[in-house]
């Protein structure tokens, strides 16, 4: 079998689910990697096959989206190109993460699809919403990358076709301590911001991963730290709780560790207002900007208990063996995929 496996790198969350897939799903056959987006700060041991810049999201210094970079980006002659020339309709089976190259691709050449991930989720009205919905943010997590079919991931099986997270082997064999310190990953927040928010907490020891960061630095109470998994990892593991962005696969590790969390969303990214809201239904605290209240909220947070802790499993050979059972095998129509859209 020859499996066409397309993985979104806008952030890191994709990449390490599919590595985490990827030793299971080669049990299936060939598997060929087509990796789409570029800021992602995670290296990589994926055999990619096929690569593209892709369409990608930019952020600010300070917790919101780059709109002006997001728009630059986009070069319609390079995307019709690749939609055209991605051999999509050479392979037995095409799963997608998140990735909209594959879906035009899939669409433009009535070759059926299934979108396997966080997002696929969203596909049902049981996975949790904010209280105000966007219609543009819906929409997005709806067609960006419309497939055949769907299987999902979330923080609990929300609905038939929707599973619990794919944790990684380091998470679900490692045994948690409390060293005392506080991990911090906000990747839509700059270093120079983070050390101004931090910094203040002098009592406090905190492990701050950015992107800004090459190699370790201290800083009085702040040890920066480049992003790294196995770093990450280890001080996630170790730590006394951790604040993050409302991604999902980091979120998802530290509900199983059972460390006490406070999520960030990135400001305009409606999936991470889902899955705060989502959260929230766990104990999470859910913080919606970082203001002059932050050091209340924080010591509030820092004494209030951890959240309970959830044990996920390994359920990679069941999720995987779903998929495969439920992919469609029949071709498609354009009408189908994207009833919104005409393309040539």
């Amino acid at each position: 079998m020859k499996i066409f496996y397309a993985v979104q790198a806008t952030g890191n969350g994709h990449i390490a689910r599919a590595t985490a897939l990827l030793p299971y799903l080669q049990r299936y056959g060939k598997v060929d990697v087509f990796l789409s987006g570029g800021n992602s700060q995670l290296q990589t041991d994926l055999p990619c096959r096929y690569r593209s810049r892709g369409l990608s999201l930019f952020y600010n210094t300070s917790g919101g989206l780059q709109y002006g970079k997001i728009a630059r980006q986009l070069q319609p002659a390079r995307v019709w190109r690749e939609i055209r020339e991605l051999p999509v309709e050479q392979y037995d089976v095409v799963l997608n993460d998140f990735e909209s190259i594959t879906s035009l691709a899939c669409a433009y050449k009535k070759v059926p699809s299934l979108q396997l991930g966080h997002q696929a989720a969203f596909q049902s009205p049981l996975a949790p919403r904010p209280a105000k919905n966007e219609m543009m943010g819906e929409f997005l997590l709806k067609h960006y990358a419309r497939a055949t079919a769907y299987v999902g991931l979330h923080f609990r099986r929300y609905d038939h076709h929707i599973f619990e997270p794919v944790i990684k082997k380091e998470i679900l064999q490692a045994k948690p301590v409390n060293k005392g310190h506080i991990t911090v990953y906000l990747s839509a927040f700059s270093a120079a911001k983070l050390k101004g928010i931090f910094s203040a907490f002098t009592d406090t020891r905190f492990e701050i991963f950015s992107k800004d960061v090459t190699a370790e630095q201290t800083a009085g109470n702040i040890r920066f730290l480049p992003v790294q998994q196995r770093l990450f990892n280890e001080s996630m593991i170790r730590s006394a709780g951790v604040i993050t962005g409302a991604g999902f696969e980091t979120p998802a590790e530290i509900l199983h560790l059972g460390k006490r969390l406070m999520v960030i969303p990135i400001r305009g990214q409606y999936e991470q207002l889902c899955n705060a809201a989502a959260l929230e239904g766990f104990g999470v605290k859910v913080l919606q900007q970082v203001d002059d209240s932050f050091s209340n909220t924080f010591r509030e947070w820092q004494q209030a208990p951890a959240q309970q802790k959830i044990n996920y499993g390994n359920n990679i050979p069941e999720l995987l063996q779903y998929a495969m059972d439920s992919y469609p095998q029949q071709k498609v129509s354009l009408e189908y995929l994207y009833p919104e859209m005409l393309l040539a």
